[in-house]
């Protein structure tokens, strides 16, 4: 029961190319502190899959009034700070493997003991990889988050007339809505923006931020990521949801000063939105607002500060579990 209940809460973060008949599976242990960071250090070594595996998000999800459980195991009711983050390679790239765990123990030096890394304790295994992409596939379902609906592009879903549905391609997902920080975009999204707004979108991922705001009106959307793969994936997401007021570039917001927007969105992690924060007044029109998630609550202030020395004030905040998102205007 333990491993099905992990298996339906997997969220996948890259895509698949050119799929092996067999995968090499590393799985790392980590605290719930630390999972975007070693997340993080998984995708500049893998082009195939990395998931997160939360036992916290049960959880949550009990607590959703919408959900019915019929049968849950008695331990996985419990709190648990330990998070299993996963990866996929072909079954010949262990050096890659090892170079890749030598940079998350970078990482956790570079943290100076401000975040809890847990064990990181590493196991691989040999698996099938069309059986595991499968089983991944069967667990998603539709996604409500106010007037948008993300849905899997391979589920039939009969939108009703006040929503506004955004398709993801499962080969291409991650950002998927299910995560708490991409939850509080859509929802702060819906709040701010104006018929019309030019908006931008850093660090867009599968592009579900850029899509949702020109499914809910946005004039146009600039879309941007330094991942070339992120890039490919919100170009193919956005030309399955038909919306052409996008534009994806893989650019890198401090040297590209050409895009303004009246609502600038950034979902990523807060060391990433500290380092933007100089770069971001210069592209906000005047009284734009930005929209900042990806920040663990022990980075709030930390955040909030660096943007206000860049001539930006939060004017709203918003916690969900153990992330913030932040609303700023100059």
């Amino acid at each position: 029961m333990r491993d099905f209940c992990l298996n339906q809460l997997t969220k996948s973060l890259r895509p698949f190319y050119n799929k092996p008949m067999k995968y090499l599976e590393l799985t790392v242990h980590t605290h719930s502190e630390a999972s975007e960071l070693v997340a993080d250090a998984m995708w500049e070594f893998t082009s195939y899959g990395v998931t997160v595996c939360d036992f916290n998000d049960i959880l949550s999800l009990r607590r959703e009034k919408s959900l019915y459980w019929d049968y849950i195991d008695d331990s996985l009711t419990e709190e648990k700070s330990e998070v299993l983050v996963k990866c996929y390679f072909d079954p010949a790239d262990e050096e890659k493997v090892k170079a890749l765990l030598k940079e998350i123990e970078n990482r956790r030096n570079l943290s100076d003991g401000c975040l809890n890394f847990g064990t990181l304790e590493a196991t691989t295994r040999i698996i099938e990889g069309d059986d595991w992409i499968e089983i991944w596939k069967s667990h998603f379902r539709p996604i409500p988050l106010g007037k948008i609906v993300v849905v899997p592009e391979w589920i039939e879903y009969q939108a009703k007339p006040e929503e506004k549905v955004v398709l993801l391609d499962s080969n291409m997902a991650f950002g998927t809505g299910e995560h708490e920080t991409t939850r509080m975009c859509v929802e702060f999204l819906q709040k701010y923006l104006r018929e019309g707004d030019v908006v931008l979108d850093v660090g867009c991922g599968s592009g579900i931020l850029g899509i949702a705001a020109a499914k809910l009106g946005a004039k146009f959307c600039y879309s941007t990521d330094i991942d070339p793969i992120a890039v490919e994936s919100a170009k193919h997401n956005a030309l399955k949801n038909n919306v052409s007021e996008i534009e994806v570039t893989e650019c890198n917001l401090v040297d590209d000063t050409s895009m303004k927007a009246d609502l600038i969105l950034a979902n990523i992690t807060a060391e990433i939105l500290l380092f933007l924060a100089p770069a971001v007044p210069a592209h906000l029109k005047e009284g734009g607002r930005v929209i900042l998630s990806g920040i663990l609550k022990d980075r709030k202030e930390k955040v909030a500060n660096g943007f206000e020395k860049a001539g930006l004030k939060v004017v709203e905040e918003r916690e969900m579990g153990e992330w913030v998102s932040l609303v700023l205007k100059g």
